[in-house]
């Protein structure tokens, strides 16, 4: 059972989210235009849009948290060991954070709408292999398949959405795929735990993988009609040496952080690391020099300043633009979006923990507590819009995370005020840290990608993305280390959020480098 737990939400939620204020700049598409006024960008964005993508999104968050319910059931049907419950989790992760950037750079190219379809369509039949699998193994390569899927279509939902909506109708575009994020996460436990207490037609824990098949379809169907297709105005080539290093480089970073703390770091986890460090520069230097030589190409054919680089089909052009780091939203909310997933993947975890291994309560029992925290969450997240018109995404990015570090300071005094007492006492802490996630989750990520350039739409939802992946796998590994340090349940809780709590002012301090607007 522990071995599942640690795991849990390695992804959290994977969590990501987007919220633009009313000063967020429209963008351009190649086939729908979203430069016109509010009103018309909001027109111009197909009935059912949003209904689609959030459907897509709402599968993805959820499948990082139903497998964890699962987990005991697998064990007993399928006779899985340690190590393959371990993968069954960890592959679904690691496939998923070294697919996202590259994922980014494919919708460029091929067209956000294709490329979105087509990972809808391999994670709904994943979703059938994990829930027909006759073996553990089998389970674990469809998990790593529906991880593949989901990189596919996680870049792609945030280009979309900012190229389909501009001013007040992005910013509730992004606020609804914030909400869709955090209702996954935070109800996963408890819709799986519900769904296997049902035992649908005998499913079991089949029933946690099955349930996509009818949502996946009915999504599919509807790609089509709904969806505009975009992609950027110039088609960048897909740099085969990008996407070899920074695939390389995720997956050393991410497979350690996954697997090391179960395995008590072992030498292999360092060497991983320190090899991780080391492609990532050679991937820096290399998205450099790439387009050091398309610039230097596009100027000397004549096609003006350079910046039209990769205009030609299959062009040579950096998988990652460095031009994206001169934008302060972008680098500054990316150091935001780092802090705010070091601390959500590992709050979840501890919770977790506390509430079945210490408290003793089951699957169903403990996502009933979770419950606190999603009620909290509903409660901001559909006003996050409204919020942030009036404070700025920034100011209201502020008020969120004081929010969340006031109510883990309210959770580590329930623990330590009264170790022993009802585990309801954890409910004011827990709808308080809901509240602020509610007014964070959507604004965080919409400051990073209001500023950028319609061409560098699909690189940058890459880039966000994975950094939410590597900030939920580090925040585990960190928060795991003090979890485990030593002490009973109740004790190392209240370490944790302690820590946390910290992590969550830390965040408030990095808003003073965001931009005001926005």
């Amino acid at each position: 059972m522990s071995s599942a737990l640690t795991a849990r939400p390695s992804t959290a939620t994977a969590t990501a989210t987007g919220n633009a204020t009313d000063n967020a700049p429209g963008a351009a598409s190649n086939t729908a235009s979203t430069t016109a006024p509010e009103a018309e960008a909001a027109a111009g964005a197909p009935r059912g849009l949003l209904a689609v993508v959030l459907t897509a999104t709402f599968m993805t968050a959820l499948d990082f948290f139903v497998v964890n319910v699962a987990v005991p059931s697998v064990q007993a049907d399928l006779g899985a060991g340690p190590a393959a419950v371990q993968w069954v989790i960890a592959g679904f992760s690691l496939a998923l954070a070294a697919g996202l950037v590259t994922a980014g750079r494919l919708g460029d190219r091929y067209g956000r709408r294709r490329v979105f379809g087509l990972g809808l369509a391999l994670f709904t039949l994943a979703s059938a292999g994990c829930g027909l699998a006759p073996t553990a193994a089998a389970l674990v390569g469809a998990r790593v398949v529906q991880g593949l899927a989901a990189a596919l279509m996680g870049p792609q939902v945030l280009a979309i959405l900012r190229t389909a909506f501009s001013g007040a109708a992005q910013a509730r575009a992004f606020a609804r795929y914030g909400l869709t994020m955090g209702v996954g996460a935070v109800f996963g436990q408890l819709i799986g735990g519900l769904l296997i207490r049902a035992d649908l037609f005998g499913l079991g824990w089949r029933s946690c993988f099955l349930i996509n098949l009818p949502i996946g379809l009915a999504a599919l169907a509807l790609v089509r009609r709904c969806l505009p297709e975009s992609r950027a105005p110039q088609r960048p080539g897909l740099d085969p040496v990008g996407v070899l290093l920074v695939t390389t480089a995720l997956t050393a970073l991410v497979l350690p952080l996954i697997q090391g703390p179960a395995q008590g770091w072992p030498l292999w986890t360092w060497l991983c690391l320190g090899g991780a460090v080391a492609l990532l520069a050679g991937f820096v230097v290399h998205q450099h020099r790439t387009r050091t030589r398309a610039t230097a190409t596009a100027t000397g054919s004549g096609s003006g300043s350079g910046s039209d680089f990769g205009s030609g089909s299959g062009s040579a052009a950096p998988l990652v633009d460095t031009r994206l780091f001169r934008t302060r939203a972008f680098g500054a909310g990316l150091l935001a979006q780092l802090a705010f997933w070091l601390g959500q993947a590992s709050f979840f975890l501890v919770l977790a923990l506390y509430l079945q291994l210490g408290r003793g309560l089951d699957a169903l029992g403990a996502g009933l507590v979770f419950t606190a925290i999603g009620l909290g969450y509903l409660l901001t997240s559909n006003a996050t819009h409204r919020v942030a018109a009036r404070l700025g995404g920034a100011r209201t990015i502020g008020v969120g995370g004081l929010l969340m570090a006031v109510g883990l300071g309210l959770l580590a005094l329930a623990v330590y005020g009264a170790p022993g007492g009802s585990v309801w006492w954890l409910t004011p802490g827990l709808f308080v840290d809901g509240l602020g996630m509610g007014l964070v989750i959507a604004p965080v990520t919409s400051v990073v990608l209001a500023g950028v350039e319609p061409q560098l739409v699909g690189s940058a939802a890459g880039v966000l993305a994975t950094v939410q992946q590597v900030g939920g796998a580090l925040g585990i590994a960190l928060i795991g280390l003090l979890y485990y340090g030593g002490g009973d349940p109740a004790a190392a809780f209240g370490r944790s959020v302690t820590a946390l709590a910290v992590l969550e002012l830390v965040l408030v301090g990095l808003v003073r480098l965001l931009p005001r607007k926005g």
